[in-house]
């Protein structure tokens, strides 16, 4: 840490008043090094790290940091002020200020030298050292290591320091801390001669209790290691062996696996999810925030013995749920319950766009009979193009089968992680065999998702917890599922199903027209967020077989063509009165065109979240309108996907592009009408301006090639 920290950077009369005043008076000694290229934009920095949390530590320590582009090296400030300075701990002000600066790229090894600063102020000699420093040579010698505390060394428990909101910076992991163990062990060897076992040794019999532990949170300098260091101590103070793997945001280095299999329990102290998490299921496991890591090791440690001590072993041994990892923790059940649902949707649609596509382009080449060809197992002539549109269908007939099966697999993975697949699976495949569907699959997998769940609180005795995962999982779960589905559920819901379809067949007349409507509105609604997806599922469900009904997929045609009208018209609006948009919208528009020729509705997201008050509601009546007329002319189509390149593929062309042309203009006459009336601010139209810039920021975040 030599050049990080030198006597130039240390200021032991630090007289600022408020923690503003302390970073800039620091940074202006950055500043006449050339360690920061621009003061005030490198305060601004420091400013939105703090704003995020307070980066005051309990024990008088304040840590502001930040990456910046304005810093040209890793730099390392230290003041010392008399008065206190707050930096929002809860203890009250500090005395002790560092300020950290790292530049916008900084490199693993310079980070890893930084995140030391983190274990060292877990050390009161360390940091009464610093307060009793009589020059600035001392206390920079001190921080870069050069000199030891002269204090008399005190306890571990004396010595650990509670910390309140500080975050990490993004520091590596550079190692694994195994001293612990070696430490534990040279701290219990017994002095020569006989003397009488302790009690926790007798009870330990064999070898001492044995933890590993992750620690973990968002940026990379102080939480991470300082966690780390308290559980070492506590782990040493205890007679137990305890090993941390630290996860920094740049990267870590992994436990051995024979470490993680051999130990008794686990502690997860963390404010990030836990990355491959999975390599500690089936063992005691304590899940807390990373603060209660440094702030209770102790507590942490008696907890994950006594659980180890019952059998117990919660879902938190496993890896979070991808809704947990996507989500709040706080979130509502309505929320986490349409989470699961779109996890299944989303993994199913590859598969109903790639099956769909392929049978769609069977009967193209081999119209409409091919369905009754005989498998190209039996008779392939390489030189007929009905073979090979036999090929395509048949293969697109066997991608189609995973539909239900991957919907109901992927909604218990959402649920309950890798352990839901195979119940949610073969629930799935269930549902396709007793003829329930997607409503059937739908089922299959919370329920499946739910018997995961409720099997992995059960407290179990300690020598099957490694086959839980592999065998005693998927065994019951995939057995309560199969039961349900065949005996007690399966049958009403394939009367469901069989009822839905019925009255699918059913419509004609004004309720298609009305149903087309409702499901243009729908997808044009939040442009392919979950209301366009459950629309677009309710059309692909009724295509997803062999031998689609005709009203399904008149259903399927209306809501491509509806998905296809707000990018569409977006794009003509620009063209047409470009003077009412920015100079960055008027750029998306020419994307626009591509997107919504592709069935992208996404493609209009930039337009909508710029002005969703206007966009939205002109994208939802062109959409009517387009689902309405495509109903109405009794337009089909068999493929789920593929905008403008399938059009081949669907019944009634020419009138299904009417009605598309028909949606896309009223949207364009809608959006350019209430454009018209607004009255822009000063400065935010045409090229170049700040509202360009947002257009643009959100245009890159937001222009994603996702289906409908």
């Amino acid at each position: 840490m030599s050049d990080m920290i030198t006597a130039d950077l240390v200021d032991l009369d630090l007289s600022a008043s408020t923690k503003e005043a302390a970073a800039r008076s620091l940074a202006e000694r950055m500043v006449a090094l050339g360690r920061v290229t621009d003061l005030e934009g490198f305060l601004a920095d420091v400013a939105a790290r703090e704003a995020q949390m307070p980066t005051g530590l309990d024990g008088g320590i304040g840590i502001p940091h930040c990456r910046s582009a304005h810093v040209t090296e890793p730099t390392l400030a230290f003041g010392r002020s008399a008065a206190g300075i707050d930096f929002g701990a809860a203890d009250g002000p500090a005395d002790l200020v560092f300020l950290i600066a790292a530049p916008a790229g900084a490199d693993d090894a310079h980070l890893t030298i930084l995140s030391s600063l983190a274990r060292q102020l877990m050390n009161a000699d360390f940091t009464d050292a610093l307060r009793s420093a009589g020059d600035p040579a001392t206390a920079a010698a001190l921080i870069r290591g050069d000199e030891p505390p002269a204090v008399e060394p005190r306890s571990a428990e004396t010595s650990s320091v509670a910390a309140s909101s500080v975050e990490d910076e993004g520091a590596p992991s550079d190692s694994v801390s195994a001293s612990a163990a070696a430490s534990a062990d040279a701290d219990t060897a017994p002095a020569s001669g006989p003397a009488p076992a302790p009690a926790a040794e007798t009870e330990r019999s064999e070898r001492p209790f044995r933890i590993v532990a992750v620690t973990s949170c968002p940026t990379g300098i102080a939480h991470t290691y300082m966690a780390a260091e308290s559980l070492e101590n506590a782990g040493r103070e205890a007679g137990i062996e305890l090993v941390v793997e630290t996860q920094g945001s740049a990267g870590f280095t992994r436990l051995d696996p024979a470490v993680i299999a051999a130990a008794d329990g686990v502690i997860f102290a963390h404010d990030v999810p836990v990355r491959d998490k999975d390599r500690f299921a089936g063992k005691p496991t304590v899940d807390v925030g990373v603060k209660a890591g440094i702030n209770r090791p102790a507590e942490l440690i008696t907890e994950v013995r006594g659980r180890a001590a019952r059998g117990e072993v919660t879902a938190g041994s496993a890896s979070g749920t991808p809704v947990e990892r996507a989500g709040d923790s706080t979130e509502g059940y309505g929320t986490k319950l349409r989470k699961w649902l779109m996890s299944g949707v989303s993994y199913m649609v590859p598969f109903v766009a790639a099956g769909g596509l392929l049978i769609a382009l069977g009967f193209a080449v081999g119209g409409y009979k091919i369905n009754k060809a005989p498998s190209v197992m039996d008779h392939f002539v390489w030189t007929q193009s009905g073979s090979w549109a036999a090929l395509l269908f048949q293969i697109g007939v066997v991608s189609f089968g995973f539909l239900v099966p991957v919907l109901a697999g992927y909604i218990a993975y959402g649920m309950a992680d890798r352990p839901g697949l195979v119940p949610g699976f073969v629930g799935g495949a269930i549902s396709v065999t007793i003829n329930a569907g997607f409503l059937g699959g739908l089922a299959a997998g919370l329920i499946a998702g739910g018997v995961v769940l409720s099997i992995q609180k059960v407290k179990i005795p300690a020598s099957v917890r490694g086959i839980m995962p592999v065998v005693v999982i998927p065994l019951i779960s995939s057995a309560v599922v199969g039961f349900l589905m065949f005996v007690v559920i399966g049958k009403p819901i394939a009367s469901a199903q069989k009822g839905l379809t019925d009255w699918l067949n059913g419509l004609t007349g004004s309720n298609a027209v009305l149903l087309g409507a409702l499901l243009g509105l729908m997808m044009c609604f939040d442009l392919g967020g979950p209301v366009n997806k459950v629309a677009y599922t309710f059309a692909t469900a009724g295509i997803a077989v062999a031998s689609p009904s005709d009203s399904a997929m008149k259903i399927m045609a209306a809501v491509m063509a509806a998905g296809m009208v707000p990018p569409l018209a977006m794009a003509l609006a620009t063209t047409v009165r470009g003077k009412l948009f920015t100079h960055a919208e008027r750029e998306n528009g020419k994307a626009a065109w591509v997107l919504g020729a592709s069935f992208i509705s996404e493609g209009a997201i930039p337009f909508a979240a710029a002005d969703p008050l206007r966009v939205i509601p002109a994208s939802m009546l062109g959409g009517a309108v387009t689902g309405a007329l495509s109903m109405a002319f009794g337009a089909t189509l068999r493929a789920p996907h593929g905008g403008i390149f399938v059009v081949p593929l669907i019944g009634n062309p020419f009138l299904y592009l009417i009605a598309i042309a028909a949606g896309v203009c009223v949207t364009t006459a809608v959006v350019v009408v209430l454009k018209g009336l607004r009255k822009p601010a000063p400065g935010t139209a045409g090229p170049g301006t700040a509202g360009d810039a947002a257009a643009t920021a959100t245009a890159q975040q937001t222009k994603q090639p996702v289906a409908a």
